[in-house]
């Protein structure tokens, strides 16, 4: 029996709609009880919490009073971090949150998973965070929103976007869908399934189905495969070794191979290195982590033996990746 913490922090703000905080923070507390009360044989603790800018009340437009548990300045870097949407105009409520900008940052930058709610994708866009990347917002900030952030990727076709770490839902509905989807991870689809089943009959669109996002997985029927991949991606930095893997889902070392190379045409072991790689290569275009670093985030304590893989993947160096992207992304030509 093993037992995994994760930290998920919902962020306050002036302006914020209650309702995107409010109904995720929900849907996960109820996992949390289903899960206490099943027989899983690996135990799942997520802790739930509020940060904020300043140790204040907030008041949401609708009334409701909120007292953050903790400032900015002490949350830390969570796993998963929920920003809210914003009434009305977001510029002011953007204007004032230059530490919130860089805390996100800080944090995406330490591996924590952002997710935002209608307007409240500006947030990341403001940190730079979805440059070049997949992302959508409200229907109606859809015109401002490219206008103001012209690097950013609109999908105005879909109500959920991922781009690597960063989860846009365009509507509290669509963020609902994707809470579902962090359930799944989390926990278990069946543990999801009961989320879904006990909140909405309307909250009946899987994320895979109505989601852009950015995934190199082909499909296939096989859901305890599924989620290994799921597994794999989320646990990347602390994998041991494939007996253990097997062992965490009922399976022989033998069958776990045999079954994961017929779902996905690869090897677990082949498939977490590729996992690896693409966190990789977003941390050398979006952070100033060294390379031994980031070597490190991605489960690699030898640095040669990081850059040697890198190098048979992409067939150049992290440095010289990194040098090549920073170009294009900063280019003043």
């Amino acid at each position: 029996m093993s037992t995994e913490n994760s930290r998920i922090t919902f962020v306050l703000t002036e302006n914020m709609l209650a309702t995107g905080t409010v109904l995720p923070m929900e849907m996960l507390r109820t996992a949390q009880l289903a899960h206490n009360s099943s027989d899983a044989i690996n135990i799942r603790n997520i802790e739930i919490c509020t940060t904020a800018q300043a140790d204040a009340r907030l008041q949401a437009p609708a009334g409701m009073m909120w007292t953050p548990d903790s400032t900015l300045d002490t949350a830390g870097s969570p796993d998963i971090i929920y920003l809210p949407a914003l009434w009305r105009n977001p510029r002011p409520t953007l204007k004032r949150s230059g530490e919130l900008i860089d805390w996100l940052r800080a944090s995406h930058e330490n591996g924590s998973a952002i997710c935002a709610v209608g307007t409240g994708c500006c947030f990341m866009a403001e940190a730079g965070l979805l440059d070049d990347q997949a992302a959508t917002t409200h229907w109606h900030y859809f015109d401002q929103f490219q206008r103001d952030y012209p690097k950013v990727k609109l999908k105005r076709q879909h109500f959920i976007t991922q781009a690597g770490r960063r989860y846009c839902a365009a509507s509290v509905n669509s963020l609902a869908d994707l809470t579902v989807h962090f359930i799944s991870r989390l926990f278990d689809r069946s543990i999801a399934g009961h989320v879904e089943r006990h909140f909405s009959h309307e909250i009946r669109r899987s994320y895979e189905s109505s989601a852009y996002y950015e995934n190199d997985d082909h499909p296939h029927p096989d859901e305890q495969v599924v989620q290994v991949q799921m597994w794999l991606r989320d646990n990347y930095a602390r994998f041991s070794n494939i007996a253990d893997l097997a062992k965490r889902f009922d399976m022989s070392t033998r069958t776990l191979n045999r079954r994961f190379k017929s779902a996905t045409g690869t090897t677990p072991h082949t498939y977490l290195t590729n996992a690896r790689m693409v966190v990789a290569r977003d941390l050398l275009k979006t952070s100033n982590l060294t390379i031994a670093e980031i070597a490190e985030r991605c489960g690699y304590q030898d640095t040669a033996y990081f850059a040697e893989l890198f190098k048979q993947h992409l067939d150049t160096n992290p440095s010289d990746y990194r040098a090549t992207v920073r170009a294009k992304l900063f280019s003043t030509s």
